[in-house]
């Protein structure tokens, strides 16, 4: 199994669809910084379900989205597929390659396939957990990883060996069952207390029986008072609805006889307005015509005028064209155009002669510059010559001279390196000397910690017993407060029970008695029963002042309606002394056993006198046989006397025991609330001694953390001096090999010198050539120079005659179209004084008819204006009745809708009378169950109101029926109503609830005993996952425990690691402690170690858990990264190691780990901010290398 593909689209900088190719062995992803390589990583760690957005180094989880560019749009969302290659059927799956792919959209939902199916997180997890990757990403070892790795706790440290181990799919299935335990022990601790509930329920249920039955006959009286109420109303609303309707029709006729009008008056309306339609066209014809004729006059009048201002315009046109003349004769500007073409035609043939003129100058000008540029070209080739042999001795002197430099330069550094050697020597040696002083500092520093780590444990042990005292003093605060509550909530309970439901309760609640006897009556614990059997029907009594208060207090209840009562008399007659009597032993006079003020205490005496309680029911026979007189009651409430026994079970308890059970309930409230402030003053305490023991153990963790900071700046200080001894040894070496370097360079530099010096020798003697003269160069220049002073003056010459002809030319031109312009603007004036005489003419006739047409035009204007004003007149008198007319409507309308609204008003109430009936017809079908007509039929008013027998009276003999009268029947209801009432809440389904309630006991018992069955077996199932987790655990322990001390011993040669268990006894939760003591160096706490000893430290651990459960694959994020040379090359040896069992990813900027992967990646990132990607396969590198090797 390994990773065959990983394809990204829009993960993070992969803006485009990406897929990487993977193979078994090594593959390095390589890249600057920035590019998107750890991007390559997260891809994976996401894929595989990843769920925490700062382990993918992000805010939130939508960050993993491409976010966009400046020349690229953000996306919508991230998609990442990874396949793996199953062949070997490591994963669960029936299928030979499986792509596993998340996607996450912009809106944050995210969705996961396997294979193109959808599926969930957890199988994803689950599917991977059998091949020992598990949720941790324990494959994973990203960038600061390592680090992490050795700040873990022991226990988290177990986690790494528990998912290589595959255990942590066992620990989810004991926590699944853990949860399944809790949940049921919820569901045992509902189903006990409802299987008590229920069985505490079937008591009362049957007393509940009785009560619905008593119910029943009086609710039967309070539906047929009801029924009859309800038709009466029925029968009341049917009668006023039909009154209402007979009323409506005559209302209906006279709006019909307003209606008839007010046809006959819209029907008039309407001929007017037809009439007044009708004349409409004609009126608007004639006031059309007298507008026209008015707007043809004002157009006549107004051409007449303008007609007369233009033949006043015309005339004063040719007067000014006269006063104006002619201009210049165009015969004379011929004559001046002519002399001046003759003119041109002289300048013309002096300019012929100057341009042949000018192409003489230029052929000398150019023969003389060609030939002083051949003789400048000979000068020159000449100076060159000298020039190279003169820079040739200065090259060889330069030579001679740098060598000479080189040989001072390189003497002077065999002098500087000799010094430096000596300065090497005597720091090695300061060095060697503060490293052994440290390493003494750090022996006595250890020694000194093992008392802080004493004093540590012992404050963490004293703060666990005072965190225990302070949690069992909050547990016995909970339970306080727990009681509290139970016997408060038991209290209310009780107090309801007391609520009383009769005319004692009514004369309570008005204040007219002084309370119940209960309430006034102290009675000694344990004979409640007793007395309550004692005192008979006055145990439910109130008590009253005297006989006076008593009459008032019945007489009230009469008036009231309210029922009866007991009324017992605060100061009663004197008792018979009968204590003169002797008892046996245990027995007791009742009296004696009860307490109340002196005048309420005779009434009881009175009621008590002759009572003795006794404590069972022999000693009760035995005194009522002994003497009649007396009566004896046992504790249990059994009553003994001459002439009768009372006793047996109670279907509830008296008022008396109620009472009595309050009074102990708010007794037990105070102890409970008194146990609650000894506890909260337990709890204070405690948690004091805990703040204090947790001062004292925060100081000691703070010494034991000074002293580790202490032991970590000396180890800082060891690994400083061992890394300034190995740089030190390291200059040496480098200056031993420099010296001889510099040797040899000198030796070769005084070798060069001498043949540098025989060469400047020879070339200084060799023969010098003669210097050559520039005489005919200079004659030439001053030739060619007065060539072109030549030729510039014949230009000059040339385009002065040029210009002169053009303006000539011009002046030429210029006369001859001023002549042709002079000519025709004669002709156009001719044109003008014939057209204005023309326009002239035309306009005098214009005017002359626009006069004609003006006189007719005013008379038709008069006959118009006449016809127009008739027509106004015949239109108002029209508007004036159709005025009349529509107010006569108006005034109908209004009359109308007066009725109308009448009309709908006794609508709306026959409506709502209606609806009242419709409100009472279906509250007898839905409340009552009856039709309404047979509800007037048989509870109508009309029928006779029969006597509702009661459960004591005698069918046979029973009173005639009675007329319906609403009052009676009204407080009828309100009686039955009132018994209702003062039976309390009544059950009317005890009996069917009872059975029910039964049947569910049993059922419940049922589900009880499974439930106990279902938790053995989840006891046993979680026993069995303890037992698997602890024999995977301890081997996949001690196989990582074995290879850690290999790996450590070839990381650190001469060192020694290994792993120790935290607790060895207890393989279930012990933790993980990892001892480190790299060579050279007697400490074993990893926080000592330098960054590169923890780091090694750290992989030597992962990988000898990837050695001891191999994954199919692992990724590793520049884990090298703080390694040397040294380092690096042991680790690489690993790596080649874990490639024959497992698929490594590596990330990596190290070109020695690039060199033994079996394939490269290259990652880069343009200016777009986008990842491209490009792959090599190494095996076809390394022939082709080989190859150009050989």
């Amino acid at each position: 199994m390994y990773v065959k593909s990983l394809t990204l689209k829009g993960f993070k900088s992969f803006a485009s669809a990406t897929t990487m190719k993977l193979e078994p062995g090594i593959t390095c992803i390589v890249g600057p910084n920035g590019s998107g390589k750890s991007n390559v990583v997260d891809a994976l760690a996401w894929v595989m379900g990843e769920q925490g957005a700062k382990s993918l180094r992000g805010g939130k989880m939508e960050d993993v989205i491409f976010a966009g560019t400046p020349n690229r749009p953000a996306l919508g969302r991230a998609e990442v597929s990874l396949t793996i290659d199953n062949s070997d059927g490591a994963l669960p799956i029936d299928y030979t390659e499986v792509t596993i792919t998340r996607t996450m959209f912009k809106g944050g939902g995210s969705d996961y396939s396997i294979n193109g199916t959808s599926c969930r997180l957890l199988d994803i997890q689950e599917l991977l957990s059998d091949s020992g990757i598990g949720r941790e990403m324990h494959v994973i070892v990203g960038q600061g990883q390592l680090d992490t790795v050795l700040r873990a706790t022991p226990e988290e440290r177990r986690g790494f060996i528990e998912e290589a181990a595959g255990v942590l799919k066992h620990r989810k299935r004991k926590e699944k069952a853990l949860r399944k335990l809790e949940q049921m022990e919820g569901n045992l601790t509902r189903v006990r207390d409802l299987t008590t509930e229920i069985r505490r329920q079937l008591g009362p249920l049957g007393r509940q029986a009785e009560t619905a039955r008593k119910a029943a006959m009086i609710q039967a009286d309070v539906r047929d008072s009801r029924l009859r109420l309800l038709a009466d109303d029925l029968v009341q609303l049917t009668t006023t609805l039909e009154q209402e309707v007979a009323d409506e029709t005559a209302l209906l006729e006279q709006q019909k006889r307003v209606q008839e009008r007010l046809a006959a008056a819209q029907r008039t309306l309407g001929e007017l307005e037809a009439e007044a339609e009708a004349a409409a066209p004609l009126q608007s014809k004639i006031q059309d015509q007298w507008f026209a004729l008015s707007s043809l006059k004002e157009r006549v009048d107004a051409t007449a005028s303008l007609a007369a201002e233009r033949v006043r315009l015309l005339a004063d046109d040719d007067a000014h064209e006269q006063q104006q003349g002619s201009g210049r004769d165009p015969e004379k500007l011929k004559a001046q155009a002519a002399a001046a073409r003759e003119e041109l035609a002289r300048l013309n043939d002096q300019i012929e002669q100057g341009r042949r003129a000018l192409d003489e100058a230029v052929q000398r000008r150019g023969d003389l510059e060609n030939a002083h540029t051949a003789e400048q070209q000979r000068l020159t080739k000449l100076a060159r010559a000298a020039a190279d042999r003169r820079e040739g001795l200065a090259k060889l002197e330069g030579q001679v001279s740098a060598r000479r430099s080189r040989i001072e330069a390189g003497e002077a550094e065999l002098g500087r390196m000799a010094s430096n050697a000596q300065e090497i020597a005597d720091r090695i040696a300061g060095i060697e000397r503060d490293h052994r002083e440290l390493e003494s500092t750090v022996a006595q520093d250890e020694e000194g910690e093992e008392g802080l780590d004493a004093a540590y444990e012992d404050a963490e042990t004293r703060l666990a017993a005072a965190e225990e005292e302070l949690a069992g003093a909050k547990q016995r605060l909970a339970d306080a407060e727990k009681e509290r509550s139970t016997y408060q909530a038991r209290v209310d309970a009780l107090e309801m029970s007391l609520t009383r439901k009769d005319g004692a309760a009514h004369l309570i609640e008005i204040g007219a008695v002084r309370g119940s006897l209960t309430e006034l009556l102290q009675v000694e614990s344990g004979y409640e029963a007793a007395i309550a059997a004692a005192l008979g029907w006055a145990a439910d009594a109130v008590v009253v002042d005297d006989l006076e208060a008593a009459a008032s207090a019945v007489d009230r209840l009469r008036q009231d309606d309210a029922g009866r009562a007991t009324l017992l008399l605060a100061s009663g007659s004197k008792t018979v002394d009968v204590q003169s009597i002797s008892l046996p032993d245990g027995a007791r006079w009742a009296i004696d056993v009860v307490s109340a003020d002196d005048g309420l205490r005779t009434s009881v005496a009175h009621l008590l006198a002759g009572v003795a309680v006794v404590p069972d029911a022999s000693s009760a026979k035995r005194l009522a046989a002994q003497d009649v007189s007396l009566i004896a009651v046992t504790q249990e409430g059994d009553v003994f006397a001459a002439g009768y026994v009372r006793g047996g079970s109670t279907a509830a308890p008296s008022l008396l025991e109620i009472q009595a059970a309050v009074d102990e309930s708010r007794e037990k409230v105070e102890t409970a609330k008194r146990n609650g402030e000894q506890a909260q003053f337990a709890v204070e305490k405690s948690r004091a001694a805990v703040q204090e023991i947790q001062a004292e153990l925060d100081a000691a963790l703070d010494r034991l953390n000074a002293s580790d900071a202490r032991l970590s700046s000396v180890a800082e200080q060891l690994s400083r001096l061992g890394q300034a001894l190995r740089n030190a040894r390291s200059e040496q070496e480098r200056l031993v090999t420099g010296r001889a370097g510099v040797e040899q360079n000198l030796a070769t530099a005084r070798t060069e010198l001498e043949e540098l010096q025989q060469r400047l020798t020879a070339a200084q003697e060799a023969p010098q050539e003669q210097e050559p003269t520039t005489d005919e160069r200079d004659r030439l220049a001053a030739e060619a120079a007065a060539a072109r002073s030549r030729e510039t003056d014949v230009r000059l010459g040339l385009r002065t005659k040029e210009e002169q002809a053009r303006s000539v030319s011009g002046r030429a031109d210029g006369l001859e179209a001023a002549a042709r312009s002079e000519l025709e603007a004669r002709e156009k004036a001719r044109v003008r004084r014939e057209r204005r005489a023309s326009e002239a003419a035309t306009a005098r006739t214009v005017q002359t008819a626009a006069v004609e047409l003006a006189g007719r035009v005013t008379a038709a204007l008069s006959i118009a204006t006449g016809r127009r004003a008739e027509a106004d007149r015949a239109r108002t008198q029209r508007d004036q009745a159709l005025a009349t007319q529509r107010k006569d409507v108006t005034a109908i309308n209004d009359e109308l809708r007066v009725l109308t609204d009448t009309v709908h008003r006794d609508e709306v109430a026959r409506a709502q009378q209606r609806l009242r009936i419709e409100a009472l017809q279906t509250k007898a079908v839905e409340e009552h169950g009856i039709d309404p007509e047979v509800l007037v039929e048989e509870f109508g008013p009309h029928q006779l109101i029969p006597h509702v027998p009661g459960p004591d009276d005698d069918p046979d003999d029973l009173p005639e029926p009675k007329p319906f009268v609403r009052e009676a029947q009204e407080k009828r209801l309100r009686s039955a109503e009132r018994k209702l009432g003062q039976l309390g809440r009544v059950n009317p389904l005890a009996l069917e609830e009872f059975a029910a309630l039964e049947e569910r006991h049993k059922f419940l018992v049922e589900q009880l005993e499974d439930l106990r069955t279902s938790k053995r077996d989840l006891l046993d199932i979680v026993d069995e996952v303890d037992r698997r987790v602890e024999e995977a655990f301890a081997s996949a322990f001690r196989d990582t425990a074995a290879q850690f001390e290999g790996v450590f011993s070839r990381l650190f040669p001469g060192g020694e690691g290994r792993l120790i268990l935290t607790d060895p006894d207890n393989m279930l939760t012990t933790g993980l402690e990892v001892e480190a003591r790299p060579p050279g160096k007697k400490i074993k706490r990893l926080s000592l170690l330098s960054g590169g000893e923890r780091s090694l430290v750290a992989v030597a651990l992962l990988v000898s858990i990837f050695k001891a459960r191999p994954s199919p694959f692992y990724i590793m994020d520049e884990v090298e990264a703080a390694l040397d040379d040294a380092n690096l090359g042991r680790l690489i040896t690993l790596f080649e190691e874990l490639r024959d069992s497992s698929q490594l990813i590596v990330i990596t900027h190290q070109k020695r780990t690039m060199e033994v992967a079996d394939a490269l990646y290259g990652v880069s990132m343009r200016g777009d901010g986008v990842t491209n990607v490009v792959s090599q396969r190494m095996s076809d590198v390394r022939p082709a290398d080989e190859a150009a090797a050989v």
